[in-house]
């Protein structure tokens, strides 16, 4: 009886380790929304279908964002990424008031200026969509296959911390997992645990 509650307990704890504890699992469907971007024209995920996606949620105040902006660390990613035609989207969920709000002019100047290369902006300050994909920190992210399926949810890399020095020791979860699926391959870690700020949401 106490093999078999075993059993039980370990199968229950694999389903929920794929979850993503909001309307979004790995391997499933990822959800379409969307949202306005700092041109002020509406964008949607499923506008990119057939191609790979990167969801980054940012709030530039927060240290741990720092930490991969100033480093470098984000700008290099989104570039090399981007040209090789994946779509990153880099989503703000901050309310207004609150740390990481920004509007379309300050979050396209504060691109400039750290040399970053999203692909867009995309406010979401009611924070919906931050909600049903579940981000809890800035960053946190996801990686979307051409075929419109959630492959990755969760860290940026391997070590929690918001000193630069971390980012050479750890192991990067989303380049690794892009590379491996451009190579027809699986992501070894589909389901991290974010780390970083919490996401300012309204409520």
């Amino acid at each position: 009886m106490v093999k078999h509650s075993a059993i039980l307990t370990l199968f229950f704890s694999f389903a929920l380790s794929l979850s993503v504890q909001a309307g979004v699992k790995v391997d499933e469907a990822a959800p379409d929304f969307e949202l306005v971007n700092e041109a002020g024209k509406t964008v949607k995920l499923s506008d990119y279908q057939g191609k790979y996606v990167v969801l980054e949620w940012t709030n530039h105040l927060c240290p741990y964002v720092k930490k991969h902006y100033e480093s470098g660390n984000m700008p290099n990613l989104q570039s090399k990424y981007t040209d090789k035609d994946v779509v990153w989207l880099q989503v703000i969920s901050s309310a207004e008031g609150k740390q990481g709000y920004v509007e379309a002019e300050e979050a396209v100047a504060l691109n400039k200026e750290r040399q970053a290369a999203p692909s867009h902006v995309l406010f979401d300050p009611e924070g919906d969509v931050g909600k049903l994909y579940g981000a809890k920190t800035t960053p946190h992210m996801y990686i979307i296959n051409p075929e419109g399926e959630l492959k990755y949810a969760g860290a940026i890399d391997s070590i929690k911390s918001a000193d630069p020095a971390d980012i050479e020791k750890a192991t990067n979860y989303v380049d690794t997992g892009l590379t491996s699926l451009m190579a027809g391959g699986e992501v070894e870690n589909k389901l991290t645990p974010p780390y970083g700020c919490s996401v300012k949401y309204k409520s």
